[in-house]
């Protein structure tokens, strides 16, 4: 008779399942390859996206410009993007609207950076970052990496004008630096602690330093935002629940063996050597807007933007908001 009853409550959970999945609405999610990404694959391998009512499909791309691009081509319901150069975008007419934070921890404050840092091979002669001047540096044009060395430089009174930037993308960086193609490159995780790991006698000349705001944003298209909402908020309440897993010591050992399997070339043990350097913070505030503001200044100084673009016109905080209001067991070990 037990066993008669425990097959019952199973199909009939089958059934519940079967039911919710054909209702779930079905969202193609972007995200980077990287330690970055942890909160997203989390919430796919644990089911979290499904129990907010949600039948996700990854769309995994290793820069934010393969993710922006994906985004526009409709490859992707939403997406990912740092502030890097997403607002000479928005400038130039490009339209969407952030919902709530991918990774990073711009709501405490307007910098979060030990995700990037700056490594030289070992007979370069680089000790600090001023001896970067008549070196060839690798770094992927455009990305916060390229703004990390820009404000590296700047702070020791360098101009960019003093190296010579190489643009590399990211998937070839360590073994531009093995080769000796670099004196020195500047990257994230995990490709700065892999670059420490693979080519011999590499130095880490700085790591972070409350330079930039190495954060990103989970953000779509206005009409995907709000043309249901009911799904958007439960993105976001699935984007925060998982974020909260994340960082729950207990939970460390699997969420970076979820990391490993999810992003390219990854291990275990590098997931669980990186993964402290992440900050995983989904909401979105004033020290955000600061951080925004920041980045527009240099985009301007570089030309690369004429005027300020208000960053109320990109974040939209009432969802994030309204999952704080709901859920604060979520946020509880947070400032």
């Amino acid at each position: 008779m037990k066993l008669m009853i425990a097959r019952m409550f199973a199909v009939a959970a089958a059934m519940i399942l079967a039911v919710t999945a054909s209702f779930a609405a079905e969202l193609k999610i972007g995200a980077a390859g990287n330690i970055g990404g942890t909160v997203v694959f989390v919430a796919q391998d644990k089911g979290i996206f499904a129990k907010h009512g949600i039948d996700a499909k990854l769309e995994i791309r290793q820069t934010g410009g393969a993710l922006s691009k994906g985004l526009r081509a409709g490859e992707m319901d939403y997406s990912i993007a740092a502030f890097t150069n997403l607002p000479a975008a928005l400038e130039r007419g490009m339209k969407v609207r952030a919902v709530v934070g991918y990774a990073g921890a711009s709501y405490t404050k307007p910098t979060s950076d030990q995700f990037v840092g700056i490594v030289a091979n070992a007979n370069a002669g680089i000790n600090s970052v001023k001896d970067l001047v008549g070196k060839k540096v690798g770094v992927t044009f455009g990305t916060t990496g390229d703004l990390y060395l820009r404000r590296s430089l700047g702070n020791n009174g360098i101009k960019a004008s003093n190296i010579r930037r190489i643009n590399t993308r990211p998937g070839s960086i360590v073994s531009v630096l093995d080769t000796g193609g670099v004196d020195a490159i500047v990257t994230w995780e995990p490709n700065l602690s892999r670059s420490l790991d693979k080519v011999k006698d590499a130095k880490l000349i700085v790591r972070g330093g409350d330079q930039v705001c190495f954060c990103a944003m989970m953000h779509a298209k206005p009409e995907t935002v709000y043309g249901d909402k009911k799904t958007t908020q439960a993105l976001v309440d699935a984007m925060a629940e998982s974020a909260a897993y994340v960082r729950d010591p207990k939970n460390f050992e699997e969420v970076t063996l979820i990391a490993s399997r999810y992003a390219p070339g990854m291990d275990h043990d590098l997931a669980k050597r990186v993964l402290k350097h992440v900050e995983f913070d989904p909401r979105i505030g004033g020290k955000t807007f600061e951080a925004w503001n920041g980045t527009v200044d240099e985009l301007i100084q570089q030309k690369k933007m004429k005027k300020p673009f208000p960053p109320e016109n990109y974040f939209d905080a009432s969802f994030i908001e309204n999952t704080m209001k709901r859920h604060p067991e979520w946020f509880a070990d947070l400032k």
